[in-house]
């Protein structure tokens, strides 16, 4: 039986991105966050090459980097350690973890799609962006 468009999930997502030398405007992608309202769901997966990064720049700093992509779980999952975001509502910690910003993790612009299943369209873009390029390197 054909699924109706309005059983499926609208989500937005965006790539977590590693920028080292931000001026240069190059990065990896480490990760993906996904989002979406009707459904109350916000997560982010996440990894971390170490050694493709550090191949990347010699002047990365792999903890800095970590603790930001702990800050980006503990902010989705609301954690009573992600301060004052983690206290927002979804869709405001959302809009904060993929405003623009000019640091060394960023977030590539918001694009949106309809799933039938929110964590496996998250495992699959996250291995499509994320873990595809690493495999084929």
């Amino acid at each position: 039986m054909k699924q109706r468009m309005q059983d499926k999930h609208l989500f937005e997502y965006a790539v977590i991105r590693v920028v080292p030398l931000v001026e240069r405007e190059e990065f990896i992608n480490v990760g993906v966050i996904l989002y979406s309202k009707k459904a109350h769901f916000l997560q982010c997966k996440h990894h971390l090459d170490k050694d493709r990064l550090a191949g990347f720049s010699s002047a990365i700093d792999l903890e800095e980097v970590e603790e930001h992509l702990g800050a980006f779980e503990r902010i989705c999952n609301g954690s009573a350690n992600s301060g004052p975001i983690g206290k927002l509502d979804l869709a405001s910690r959302f809009r904060w973890l993929t405003a623009t910003r000019s640091t060394i993790v960023q977030t590539s612009k918001v694009h949106s799609g309809f799933c039938d299943d929110l964590e496996k369209a998250l495992e699959k873009i996250h291995t499509q962006l994320v873990l595809k390029p690493i495999i084929n390197k």
